[in-house]
């Protein structure tokens, strides 16, 4: 019985999604011919792929939001519209990238979403070549070939001015019980304060990012999104990539929870050396910990 009442709800996402996946295909193919263009234009290229982006990205957002029923709610800072900021987050699993994007379509950011994404990407024939033409960040684990990548980045943002929300998740990897009890290891013998519910943050990338786009005036923030999940009495669960396309009524009948905490902090309120910003970012994580364990205490009390 299980396997038959499973094909409608299987069907029911396969019509949902396979529209938007042809579109994206196309989407693909467009900002693949873009890449080329770039060369001469780059500012035609950023506006046009951004409205193709935010296009794409509405596109699913709805699928999520609106046709399977999840129910997003928010706390913390008001973020101003259409500003440019400096974006770090928790990662949990791939449904992060709707409470991200929930942020960024209510504060008129949705289509400037630039994430750092893996390099290998860079050479996938048309999704790869698409990230490549909007800008986005690839990067490594070699820390010489990604400075130079990011400097690509960062001069766009600086000189040309190009609005952003310049995504990172810092903690370079999706949080499990496993690497949990890595990260706590890890704490320990360097003497660092382990994060409840968190891994501990990489901090490179982030005073890297900071320290260029503090030269743009028009980025005014770093935000900081801490993401929760719960299903039914289960914190830190969240639906998978396809639970999140096909499942009606994700919030009410399957019991899933999605709150994003949003915290606002001026560019110019931060510390300007290298390792007061590495401090600023594990205390920053240290408080997401504190902030997701009060939470867990009060969705459990419910």
């Amino acid at each position: 019985m299980a396997k038959v009442a499973g094909i409608p709800t299987n069907l029911r996402g396969i019509l949902l999604v396979t529209p938007w996946v042809l579109y994206l295909a196309v989407c693909d193919l467009a900002l693949s011919f873009l890449l080329l263009v770039k060369i001469f234009a780059p500012d035609l290229v950023y506006r046009v792929s951004s409205r193709i982006a935010y296009s794409v990205w509405k596109w699913i957002q709805v699928i999520f939001e609106r046709y399977n029923g999840a129910q997003i709610t928010f706390s913390g800072d008001r973020l101003p519209m259409r500003e440019s900021a400096v974006v770090v987050s928790n990662h949990v699993t791939w449904a992060d990238f709707y409470m991200i994007q929930a942020l960024a379509l209510r504060s008129g950011m949705l289509g400037q979403c630039r994430w750092f994404a893996k390099i290998q990407l860079r050479w996938v024939p048309f999704l790869g070549w698409g990230l490549w033409a909007m800008g986005m960040p690839m990067v490594s684990r070699n820390w010489m070939r990604d400075k130079r990548e990011l400097q690509r980045v960062f001069s766009g943002i600086v000189r040309r001015r190009w609005p952003t929300w310049l995504i990172s998740f810092s903690e370079a990897t999706r949080f499990t019980p496993e690497k949990y009890n890595e990260s706590t290891i890890w704490c320990k013998q360097n003497g660092r304060p382990q994060p409840l519910h968190l891994l501990y943050p990489r901090t490179k990338g982030f005073v890297t990012t900071v320290q260029h786009l503090r030269k743009a005036p028009h980025v005014k923030a770093v935000y900081d999104f801490t993401i929760a999940y719960q299903r039914k009495d289960r914190f830190h669960v969240a639906p998978s990539m396809w639970d999140t396309l096909m499942l009606s009524g994700i919030s009410d009948s399957q019991g899933y929870k999605f709150h994003v905490h949003a915290r606002r902090f001026p560019l110019e309120d931060l510390p300007y050396t290298d390792e007061e910003l590495a401090k600023w970012l594990e205390q920053r994580w240290v408080e997401k910990g504190e902030w997701l364990n009060a939470l867990k205490s009060e969705w459990a009390a419910k």
